[in-house]
C-alpha cells in the first residue's frame, strides 16, 4: 500500500520558520520525483516546489523562491521542505506528491498557519 505522511505543521509568526517532512512506504521512492503543493483555505491547489529523483533538481515557484527549500533522503525515503522568512500568505495545508500523472499519489496534508 503507498502511503504518503506529512508532518511538521503548526502554528508560527510572520518570519518564522518551519519544517515539513514527508514518509513515503509502498514504492520507490528514489525513483520518482517529487512535489510539494500548498491549498490555501477558498483556493486552489498551488504547487510549491519540485525536486528530482536524484535530488539534484530543484525547482520552486516564484511565491516561496529564497525562503524555501526542498530536499529528499533517498535512504530514508523521506521529502522535506523547510520554510523559512514565512509569510501569512503561506497558510495553507501543504501536501507531498508524486511528480507523476500516471501514479498521482498524495498524502493527507499538514496544516500550517502563519499568524501573530
Amino acid at each position: 500500500e503507498v502511503q504518503l505522511v506529512e508532518s511538521g505543521g503548526g502554528l508560527v509568526q510572520p518570519g518564522g520558520s518551519l519544517r515539513l517532512s514527508c514518509a513515503a512506504s509502498g514504492f520507490t521512492f528514489r525513483t520518482y520525483s517529487m512535489r510539494w503543493v500548498r491549498q490555501a483555505p477558498g483556493k486552489g491547489p498551488e504547487w510549491v516546489s519540485i525536486i528530482s529523483a536524484s535530488g539534484r533538481n530543484t525547482y520552486y515557484a516564484d511565491s516561496v523562491k529564497g525562503r524555501f527549500t526542498i530536499s529528499r533522503d533517498n535512504a530514508k525515503s523521506t521529502l522535506y521542505l523547510q520554510m523559512n522568512s514565512q509569510k501569512p500568505e503561506d497558510t495553507a495545508v501543504y501536501y507531498c506528491t508524486t511528480d507523476s500523472s500516471a501514479t498521482p499519489w498524495r498524502g493527507q496534508g499538514t496544516q500550517v498557519t502563519v499568524s501573530l
